[in-house]
């Protein structure tokens, strides 16, 4: 059965966002999800991008309010 886990980095800026969320991940097992939210914008695109990148199946990109998004990501 997969576990879904939260992360939430707001406040946190590119780089650190993606090490934030790859660290994350290496915590899943293949399958699980996590949903990361963030309130850096530019977060949104890169980490998506790097996750993609890595293998990951980008699930949503979910705008929460003005300044918070919510990123599904399962892990390969």
């Amino acid at each position: 059965m997969a576990e879904k886990k939260h992360l939430d980095i707001k406040g946190e800026v590119c780089p650190y966002t993606f090490v934030k969320t790859k660290l994350a991940l290496e915590g899943l097992s293949s399958g699980d999800v996590l949903e990361v939210v963030t309130d850096h914008k530019q977060a949104v695109t890169n980490v998506t991008r790097s996750c993609e990148a890595e293998g990951h199946d980008i699930l949503s990109k979910e705008q929460l309010n003005e300044n918070d998004w919510k990123l599904t990501i399962r892990k390969k």
